[in-house]
């Protein structure tokens, strides 16, 4: 393929990335967004595939290439489309965390794989900047693969959600880091097989980096790690991108890493954290003070689902709050049909989104938009977070730490100063939980003790579906 009809068709891919991640900005244009983010791909693809049948040598030449490539590559690509879209269809939305924390680690253990291809093919020929790139591309893939790879084990159950505290941790990060920079000076200049060898060291110590980072933060605080990866793993290919010379993968993995980064600086205002020590590690990692909020303080009114019901019927404004616990019972259709049935009466029912509730960015508004909840029903924090003291009724699903007063009035709570959404200055509060257990962050929640706060207790999606016969009578 001729270079500037290449550069062309590139140049078209990555103007459709950055409408696409334009178009998933937003709930409403999303879908459009993934669709130009695919044509994009499908795009960049052919042109990189029909690149490497070498139609810009002779015919000759190429010829006897093209059959093993077709061969080669096709069958790579058909192989990943089928398993993509299997896993794609069988994945439940409470796995999708998980599901991103893998993909993220494929994309690592790429980055890692053309560096050492790269160093092994250029051996002493390689200069100094191309050097640079394939240590850089190796270190951050390492990082990525092996981060992510203990993001899924923690967000699966795998390994416990608890922080992994080694005394001077962060001595040890710091020691990594220096050994993967000694190694790479080591290596320069080097014969070939020795610099490699180095090569392989750096990938050894960058794993190593990437396990401790990520082992050291704490479960719940796992909606920003899965944000942080996600840039990680586009620096990753950014970098991927300079030792293969290609425009477009520089171009994507920048948009990916960029936008990775601010994602997560969102995320981390909404926990009240600092992005410095999500980096470094140890985030989420200091045990809680001591707290008043601790111990119970006042007794709990435990509610039915026949109460609950009349209370929504009289109600003018109702705010449903989701949590993790909501996708875990897979309540958000009968949710829905509950929302159909108070606004048919009249009701004004609107949802409240916390940027970190569920495990992943946006997981709660991709739960309500899959039950087909309405986009101008879900409001953001900043949104709706005034207008709860003018609220008859908010309804809590499966969510803690997002509605814990603390946050707000108490200093000792690990989670003071944390942005949560102040469903207590509502006239009343009807939590629904399977039992008293603290939230991820293991924190208790004055919430369930406030004299205007009742507790309805049991598996959350049975209990929203007798709640929605109780209505329908």
């Amino acid at each position: 393929m001729p270079p500037t009809v290449a550069t062309v068709v590139y140049l078209v891919a990555g103007l459709l990335f950055i409408l696409s991640l334009r178009g998933l900005s937003e709930q409403a244009s999303a879908q459009k967004g993934n669709w130009l983010g695919i044509i994009g791909m499908v795009l960049a693809v052919a042109v990189s595939v029909a690149g490497l049948f070498g139609f810009e040598r002779g015919e000759a030449e190429a010829a006897g290439a093209t059959t093993n490539v077709l061969a080669v590559y096709g069958g790579a690509i058909a192989l990943g489309a089928l398993i993509g879209g299997f896993v794609a269809a069988r994945v439940q939305m409470t796995a999708m965390p998980e599901l991103v924390a893998v993909l993220h680690s494929f994309v690592g253990v790429a980055a890692v794989l053309v560096g050492l291809g790269t160093l092994q093919e250029a051996g002493a020929h390689i200069d100094l900047a191309h050097y640079v790139e394939v240590q850089l591309g190796v270190l951050v893939g390492a990082v990525t693969f092996t981060g992510s790879v203990v993001a899924f084990a923690k967000l699966r159950g795998t390994i416990g959600s608890r922080p992994l505290l080694l005394p001077g941790r962060h001595v040890l990060n710091l020691a990594l880091v220096g050994g993967c920079l000694a190694l790479a000076i080591l290596g320069w200049g080097a014969p070939p097989d020795r610099s490699f060898s180095y090569l392989l060291g750096v990938t050894g110590l960058a794993s190593l980096l990437g396990v401790h980072l990520v082992w050291a933060i704490g479960g719940g605080d796992m909606p920003v790690v899965v944000s942080l990866l996600n840039s990680y793993s586009g620096w990753a290919a950014a970098a991927a991108g300079f030792m293969l010379s290609n425009d477009l993968l520089i171009i994507t993995g920048a948009l990916v890493g960029s936008s990775g980064a601010i994602l997560s600086a969102i995320m981390c205002r909404a926990m009240n954290r600092s992005i410095w020590n999500v980096v470094f590690g140890g985030f989420g990692a200091e045990p809680a003070k001591a707290s008043a909020t601790q111990a119970p303080a006042g007794k709990v009114r435990e509610t039915n689902v026949a109460e609950t019901a009349e209370l929504l019927r009289t109600a003018r404004n109702v705010i449903i709050i989701p949590g993790y616990g909501m996708a875990v019972a897979q309540a958000q259709h009968p949710i829905r049909e509950v929302t159909d049935v108070l606004r048919k009466k009249g009701v004004n029912v609107r949802f409240a989104i916390h940027p970190v509730a569920g495990r992943l960015p946006g997981h709660m508004n991709v739960l309500l938009a899959e039950a087909g909840i309405s986009y101008d029903l879900v409001k953001e924090l900043d949104e709706i977070n005034d207008d709860f003291s003018d609220t008859d009724v908010v309804v809590v699903i499966g969510a803690n730490d997002i509605v814990n007063p603390s946050a707000v009035d108490d200093r000792a709570s690990p989670i003071y100063g944390m942005p949560v959404l102040e469903a207590w200055k509502a006239a009343r509060v009807v939590m629904l939980k399977r039992s008293m257990a603290a939230g991820y962050a293991g924190v208790e929640n004055p919430l369930c003790y406030r004299e205007n706060t009742v507790m309805l207790f049991g598996d959350a999606k049975k209990t929203v579906q007798s709640l929605l016969a109780a209505l329908q009578v």
